[in-house]
């Protein structure tokens, strides 16, 4: 079977970029750490960037698991007091059924980094939110024949509404792990991607989201690391030349740093068009700088790489 939108990938070079930039940061306001050592680092936050999605299509999982559980239990419920038995509308949910039988994750499962059955007081909590969804009462109010779009649709607005931006899923994660402290806003974007790819006709063999696309993308985070400290002395004078006389520590360092990791990639990667480098770049000031900072950033690469043109330089 062909899979649709497999070329989408997880750890795409948007969140190397935020990486990157992150990890540099942290080098100058804490101990300088050596290269090796940051490079370990990168590597490592990637890992658990993708530790981190995996356990969020895991958190589903278990929140279905709970579905059933409340089913069985009210179905015991109700033939002991000869009451009318539970609706099947949400725990015969048809794309629930397609995530439990996946074979990724089910080898997931088997060495996960979050055994969600024992959190089940938040796995619980979420679930009451997203049950209380109007939309979801909707589905369950529904006489209709079961649709599997409906079933997909389900899930995507329980995980849209509930998972994402909870303050206390996300204060739970921060604790489980450092590395997930600005992963999450991303990732949750990958795991709706996800459940978008799921047919009615996906097969228990249809791969999540892989890694990377290729090895490529992984050097891609190891050069740009490494060409970010080895050249640090051209790139901050390159920086300090567009300053217009300003002194270095007049530029706040989030922006210096940002500019310089922009202009590593823009010297050292002559594949990836130009505007492109800058306009990721401008995106990471506009969510890690301070306002304005996004056009101070635009207008300083956009001189800059005029000049290192020019120059012959890229």
């Amino acid at each position: 079977m062909c899979y649709r939108g497999r070329h989408i990938i997880m750890i795409n070079r948007e969140l190397i970029r935020q990486k990157v930039v992150q990890l540099i940061y942290a080098h100058y306001t804490n101990e300088n750490r050596s290269s090796d050592t940051l490079e370990k680092d990168l590597i490592a936050s990637l890992d658990k960037a993708y530790d981190l999605y995996l356990s969020l299509m895991c958190l589903l999982l278990e929140m279905g698991r709970i579905v059933g559980r409340n089913y069985d239990a009210a179905l015991t419920r109700s033939k002991r007091l000869g009451i009318k038995a539970p609706s099947t509308r949400l725990v015969s949910n048809k794309f629930m059924k397609q995530l439990e039988d996946n074979l990724a994750l089910k080898a997931y499962k088997e060495h996960q980094c979050i055994d969600w059955s024992g959190e089940e007081e938040l796995v619980r909590n979420l679930l009451n939110e997203g049950l209380a969804l109007d939309v979801v009462e909707d589905y369950l109010n529904d006489n209709t024949p079961t649709e599997y779009e409906k079933d997909r649709e389900l899930w995507r607005n329980i995980y849209k509404n509930i998972i994402v931006d909870n303050e206390q899923l996300d204060e739970f994660l921060e604790d489980e792990n450092i590395y997930w402290n600005d992963d999450k806003n991303v990732i949750d974007t990958f795991v709706l991607k996800t459940i978008n790819r799921f047919k009615e006709d996906t097969t228990p063999d249809m791969p999540l989201l892989p890694q990377y696309r290729d090895e490529s993308d992984k050097d891609f985070a190891l050069q740009l690391m490494k060409g970010c400290l080895q050249h640090e002395t051209e790139l901050l004078e390159l920086i300090e030349m567009s300053t217009r006389g300003w002194k270095m520590e007049r530029i706040a360092l989030m922006d210096r740093v940002i500019l310089q990791v922009a202009l590593c990639e823009i010297q050292s990667f002559s594949s990836i068009p130009l505007s492109v480098s800058i306009n990721e770049y401008v995106e990471i000031a506009k969510h890690y700088s301070a306002p304005g900072s996004s056009r101070y950033i635009n207008a300083t690469l956009d001189a800059i790489s005029k000049k290192l043109t020019l120059n012959k330089k890229i």
